[in-house]
């Protein structure tokens, strides 16, 4: 059996009296495709800030590469690149001043910049529009701009955060062709969304209610009888609160 590079056990964050995610265990493969699905507040952005060393668990752990995001999280942020729900860059710098910006943050040796650029180029699109400012971009291209930023250094794990909220169905396609396109390459990527259709596009699927899992296999599993994987979702969400 493959060993996992990302291993989640028994994580958990609250927020006062509020539990945003409990308990959750899982496992993600070096170079799988793993989606955590659910509606706003069902805990995917603070899973997702946990993984990635920004906000400290209040209980369990995670481990990226063997690295506990508990006891080390500055260690862990080498290890991978987040990319958050909101365009974050800097909106008065142009395309090529952003992706440089971050290759100076990442340490990127100057000497490998070329040709990691022309590959980021070619598949975001984005080479024409590198004297453009940030600002001036349509929400799928300030994705593709962000995504550009994290891929820049090379991390072996991605995180997601909803990454076409709010784009068009062009640049939700786009980006989805991008995501595989570096899990082909061997990149493991963990992307957070509330569009079921796009869970089907993952290897394994999470589900998250009110930072509860309901369901964790492949989208074909999870879907199980239903007609579809959101049928499915609603299924187990009723149940819950049939048992509460």
């Amino acid at each position: 059996m493959t060993e996992a590079y990302v291993a989640v056990s028994a994580l958990t964050r609250t927020f006062g009296n509020v539990e945003a995610v409990r308990s959750l265990t899982f496992n993600v493969a070096p170079g799988e495709l793993f989606g955590v699905v659910g509606p706003d507040g069902a805990g995917k952005t603070t899973l997702l800030r946990m993984l990635s060393g920004v906000l400290r668990p209040t209980a369990g752990d995670a481990t990226i590469g063997g690295i506990s995001v508990r006891t080390d999280p500055e260690r862990v942020k080498h290890r991978l690149a987040y990319m958050s729900q909101r365009f974050g860059l800097y909106t008065d710098l142009t395309v090529a001043e952003n992706v440089h910006f971050y290759a100076d943050l990442y340490r990127v040796p100057r000497a490998e910049r070329p040709a990691r650029l022309k590959v980021l180029w070619e598949f975001s699109g984005l080479g024409p529009f590198q004297d453009r400012l940030a600002g001036a971009l349509s929400g799928g291209m300030k994705q593709k701009l962000s995504l550009c930023c994290a891929l820049v250094h090379r991390p072996p794990l991605l995180l997601l955060d909803e990454p076409t909220f709010g784009v068009d169905p062009i640049s939700r396609r786009d980006l989805w062709l991008i995501i595989h396109d570096m899990v082909a390459s061997g990149t493991t990527v963990i992307a957070s969304t509330a569009y079921l259709d796009e869970a089907e596009r993952c290897d394994r699927v999470l589900l998250l209610h009110l930072g509860q899992p309901l369901g964790l296999d492949t989208p074909a599993v999870v879907q199980g009888g239903a007609a579809t994987l959101e049928e499915a979702f609603i299924a187990r969400v009723t149940e819950l609160a049939g048992h509460a």
